[in-house]
């Protein structure tokens, strides 16, 4: 059997290895959903399967007067290539204009989620900076998501439609995917659903979300899932 050589597909192939070889990883900021933290599983998964890149992930303040200023100059001052938020911190990174944005599964919604908004004192799921054990919601922090949440999509340039992406887990049974999905397209073009649930687990980061980032920045994708060079390498 006789194979076919293809000098041009070889150039082709070694012109993108070069390509990928010379791209810089990507810096990302996660951002976690309600009463977790940035010590969440999913910003080490990412870790993990991004060894290359940087992923930094903040906790954020449990009121949204205070959040979504912090938020903003968190990202300025960190100028991410892209920042993913899942679910509450999905909602907040819609909001990060001026930057490439992934929404997994966004709770547009939060003040109408009784089940999962109410008031009370809670426990945070993971470890926090400031070492808070516990999170108090009061009528006030309703109220202050709920005015948020009337404002969330103004300002959306033609320019911003383009910037954000929208993951929609047909099996989420936190927050409806048809209504989330409906709520972003009304705004945003790139919307895509996938088999998985609210929270990312490794099976959906990997059919669904690092399909996307592979997509959106080619090879400095690439560069981000090699693992990084050992010191003495560097140099």
């Amino acid at each position: 059997m006789s194979t076919t050589h293809n000098p041009q597909s070889e150039a082709a192939q070694s012109a993108q290895s070069a390509a990928s070889a010379d791209a810089a990883p990507l810096k990302m900021v996660y951002l976690h959903g309600f009463a977790s933290s940035g010590a969440t599983g999913t910003a080490e998964l990412l870790r993990k399967l991004l060894p290359s890149a940087t992923v930094v992930a903040p906790d954020i303040p449990v009121d949204p007067d205070e959040a979504l200023p912090y938020l903003r100059q968190y990202c300025a001052d960190e100028q991410p290539d892209v920042i993913v938020g899942t679910s509450m911190g999905a909602m907040y990174a819609q909001q990060m204009r001026g930057f490439v944005r992934v929404c997994v599964n966004p709770a547009f919604n939060m003040s109408t989620m009784s089940k999962t908004l109410h008031t009370g004192t809670f426990k945070f799921h993971n470890g926090r900076r400031d070492h808070q054990k516990e999170f108090r919601i009061t009528a006030e922090i309703i109220k202050h998501f709920n005015m948020m949440e009337r404002h969330q999509f103004e300002g959306i340039t033609p320019e911003e439609r383009e910037r954000c992406y929208g993951l929609f887990g047909n099996n989420d049974k936190t927050v409806n995917p048809i209504n989330a999905y409906n709520t972003f397209t009304k705004y945003y073009v790139h919307a895509e659903r996938f088999e998985g649930e609210h929270q990312l687990n490794e099976r959906s980061v990997r059919h669904a979300l690092l399909p996307l980032l592979k997509r959106i920045f080619g090879a400095r994708y690439e560069a981000s899932a090699r693992e990084p060079l050992p010191d003495y390498m560097k140099y």
